[in-house]
């Protein structure tokens, strides 16, 4: 969606940019009241977190099941302070269920992240296109009241051409001295040899 919208009359109706701020901070204060309604949510404390967890949870679910009815029917088996297999089946439960709301909450971010570069795209071109008309328009006697501007523009969009003095210091400074051209192995014998 563009800041401007085109209404019956197709006289442009600016949308204030506020707006758009105000309603995407109630999407991230709604998102953020998810993290009390998520069953098990639980913030990493690492930046490895997930890595150090992912080896005991790629075991598969017949695996874990296994494990439970052993326990079930062995005392040996059964420590202290672990899980108990009902535990261990709603841990399984909850993984299985909301594994695709992570799924799709990660296409939704990439959705939404493609919409905002989107957004960015369609008034980057319009920009660019209204400074390269406006870099002609300059070069024409009529219009050349607009060269202050194209040049304002080419300053902000950081492309501009340094004037020759600062580019002529700009190429001195990155070219390294010319080394002394290497003499022939022979002249280097003779005076060696003298």
């Amino acid at each position: 969606m563009s800041n401007i919208e085109k209404s019956e009359s197709t006289v442009p109706v600016v949308i204030p940019t506020g707006a758009y701020t105000a309603t995407a901070q109630e999407r991230i204060l709604e998102l953020r009241q998810w993290r009390d309604q998520i069953p098990y949510f639980t913030v990493p404390t690492t930046e490895n977190s997930t890595r150090q967890l992912s080896n005991a949870a790629s075991v598969t679910s017949e695996f874990i099941e296994l494990t439970n009815v052993a326990t079930a029917n062995h005392m040996p088996l059964v420590r202290p302070a672990s899980l108990t297999p009902d535990q261990i089946r709603d841990r399984v439960a909850y993984a299985d269920a909301y594994s695709p709301l992570a799924d799709e909450l990660e296409a939704l971010a990439k959705f939404v992240r493609f919409s905002t570069t989107s957004a960015r795209n369609e008034a980057g071109a319009e920009a660019l296109t209204t400074y390269s008309l406006a870099v002609r328009l300059s070069k024409r006697p009529a219009t050349a009241y607009l060269a202050p501007y194209a040049a304002d523009m080419r300053r902000a969009l950081g492309r501009g051409r340094k004037s020759t003095a600062e580019a002529r210091a700009k190429k001195a400074a990155a070219t390294p001295p010319a080394a002394e051209p290497a003499q022939p192995v022979a002249a280097q014998l003779r005076s060696s040899n003298e």
